[in-house]
């Protein structure tokens, strides 16, 4: 049983870093694609926009960093 328990948290450990991932990959793409239609509605304000875009970007890859070392520190217990 020991065996099989272990092939289970590998594989938890694996489908939680790729959804992790693909979330952090849909939220960036969704936080992109929102800052390039404000820029394109209002270009005077890329500056503020490009910032916030940018401490999102980091916020959000912060979230999936600590989600995939989470998956893989869970992986090897």
């Amino acid at each position: 049983m020991g065996d099989l328990a272990l092939a289970l948290a590998y594989l938890a450990a694996g489908l939680g870093a790729g959804i992790v991932t693909i979330g952090a990959g849909i939220g960036i793409g969704k936080v992109a694609a929102s800052a390039m239609d404000g820029t394109a509605r209002q270009p005077e304000a890329t500056g503020a926009i490009r910032t916030t875009m940018i401490i999102a970007a980091a916020m959000i890859e912060g979230v999936a960093l600590f989600g995939i070392v989470t998956c893989i520190l869970l992986s090897f217990k």
